[in-house]
């Protein structure tokens, strides 16, 4: 048994290395997750989208809170900004890791978009230059996926069994990457998050990565469309769990003409 528990703690640590991607992978993933989010246009670079309390920036809508403010939802944009830090990127003046969302609602937010205010050009200008950092910052968020799923499972079975489908969906046959594979796990890692946050819950049940992994149906052996038809029914429980009065049923339609790509 210790020999079994140092060859899984070896297993996740050396998995928890960093993903690297190449110029050609990051510009891919960053194109691709950018039609999915955004439509591939500029107006939505910067947006604030209906019915939420918070801004969405970047080409993955990265989450970003006024001040004070506090949600269900994972805090994305300071871990892209604090990643871009790292990676040495010049940074407009008045921004860093722990800057809140420079305005404090969605009216004072699109005033500042119509008005074209420094802060709101400063902005743009950096997440429209710096589109493969933000790539790169989804291959870090995944490195350190699979880990910190496991880590939540108590049942050794249900361990092995997340952390082998993850492996079928990015990888062939061979073991080598299946880019398409990398982007399904890129994306909706991105999307709707690692699912091991307990606030990200709608009664109790969550719709994460480890959740479409845990429901992933075996007899389908297209191992991407697979986790596409899974992430689609955690999403339809996602809206049947949700507060009415977040309308999320106007998402379906959108969410999964997305997850089409995962296999199309």
């Amino acid at each position: 048994m210790r020999v079994l528990f140092l060859f899984s703690l070896l297993f996740t640590m050396l998995f928890s290395a960093e993903i690297h991607l190449t110029k050609k992978q990051a510009n891919y993933i960053a194109k691709k997750v950018w039609q999915n989010e955004g439509a591939g246009l500029d107006k939505y670079l910067v947006h604030w989208n209906e019915g939420e309390d918070f801004a969405s920036v970047g080409i993955g809508h990265f989450i970003w809170f006024p001040k004070g403010h506090t949600e269900r939802f994972r805090e994305v944009f300071p871990m892209v900004v604090a990643y871009m830090e790292q990676k040495k990127v010049k940074m407009p003046s008045w921004l860093n890791s722990k800057t809140p969302l420079p305005w404090k609602n969605k009216i004072d937010f699109y005033k500042a978009k119509k008005a074209q205010t420094k802060k709101y050009r400063e902005l743009f200008a950096l997440l429209k230059s710096t589109m493969s950092y933000q790539a790169e910052f989804m291959a870090q968020r995944l490195s350190q996926a699979l880990p910190q799923m496991l880590e939540s499972i108590d049942d050794p079975k249900k361990k092995a069994l997340v952390k082998k489908r993850f492996y079928e969906v990015m990888h062939n046959k061979d073991d080598s990457i299946n880019e398409r594979g990398l982007y399904v796990l890129l994306d909706y890692t991105n999307f709707k998050g690692e699912g091991t946050l307990e606030s990200e819950r709608y009664k109790g049940q969550g719709w994460g990565l480890l959740q479409v992994l845990e429901h992933m149906d075996p007899k389908v052996s297209n191992k991407q469309k697979a986790f596409a038809e899974s992430a689609s029914r955690m999403l339809s429980r996602r809206i049947k769990n949700s507060p009415p009065a977040r309308g999320e049923e106007r998402w379906r339609k959108g969410w999964n003409v997305r997850l089409k790509t995962y296999w199309q």
